[in-house]
């Protein structure tokens, strides 16, 4: 599984990716590997971060503040629906998964491809 991989970075406070959707938001992160909607805060505000997303993600694309995929590109499926929203939004982020906990506050840079920790684990 790890052949091919890119080691981890470092400085696992700010992460890099390829900015899909302009703008930046504040949130908790709602870190999903596969779809549980059961899991999902019935307030809004939470940024999803996800290995990657298509149609029957889209639900969760209404309450969230911002968007954060390990994988895709500027036409991937994520990527659309976040502009659709005009939510901040940054993709092929390596191990965001890993390297990000649910309930963490984090910052996404949609403009400049920015992930930042800005808080500790919770």
């Amino acid at each position: 599984e790890e052949i091919g991989d890119p080691p981890l970075p470092d400085d696992v406070e700010r992460l890099e990716g390829i900015p899909v959707c302009d703008g930046v938001a504040d949130g908790n992160a709602l870190v999903m590997r596969t779809l549980e909607l059961d899991r999902v805060p019935a307030t809004g505000g939470y940024v999803l971060v996800c290995p990657s997303t298509d149609p029957c993600w889209t639900p969760l694309f209404v309450n969230a503040s911002a968007l954060v995929m390990e994988q895709g590109g500027v036409l991937s499926h994520g990527a659309i629906v976040a502009r659709e929203f005009g939510i901040p939004a940054v993709v092929n982020v390596r191990n965001a998964t890993d390297l990000i906990a649910t309930g963490r506050r984090i910052r996404v840079d949609g403009t400049r491809g920015i992930v930042a920790i800005v808080d500790g684990a919770s």
